[in-house]
């Protein structure tokens, strides 16, 4: 199996977990008399069986991406640095909104305000950021469709 189609499947155990667990919680209780609409044991035993598939999977992703070098280094390392390119690139783009949104004024009379910062420059190195984050994202699913899960 390819990193990526167990990447395809760890999401699809996350959505079928948390769909279990909506479930067990609305079959928790009935009214006096009634009987629930599924059986909670059996949600039960099939929402810890995959809790345990996750767990083995996870297990198995982490170990390949910390195995499966690039040409810029492991997998992992790739996705720290996407995480950390797309934390920056929020901010970047949140402080850039916020310089952007200038005050319209009515009146000669009423309070300027101004950017405090020249904003084309840092839309500038918002753009360069954003080149390497795509560039970054492309390796990682290069690799992910490459690899196979160990």
């Amino acid at each position: 199996m390819k990193l990526a189609e167990a990447l395809q499947l760890r999401t699809g155990l996350q959505k079928r977990i948390n769909q279990l667990s909506s479930r067990l919680c609305n079959n928790a209780t009935v009214q006096e008399g009634e009987k629930p609409a599924e059986d909670p044991a059996a949600l039960m035993e099939e929402y810890e069986d995959c809790v345990a598939q996750l767990e083995g999977l996870i297990a198995r992703i982490n170990r390949t991406n910390s195995e499966t070098r690039t040409e810029s280094g492991t997998l992992t390392e790739l996705l720290a640095r996407r995480d950390c390119l797309k934390l920056r690139l929020q901010t970047y783009h949140d402080f850039l909104a916020s310089a952007s949104s200038l005050t319209r004024r009515a009146t000669r009379s009423e309070i300027r305000i101004l950017s405090t910062i020249p904003v084309p420059e840092y839309q500038k190195k918002s753009d360069v950021l954003s080149r390497r984050l795509r560039e970054v994202d492309n390796a990682i699913q290069s690799a992910n469709w490459s690899t196979e899960l160990l």
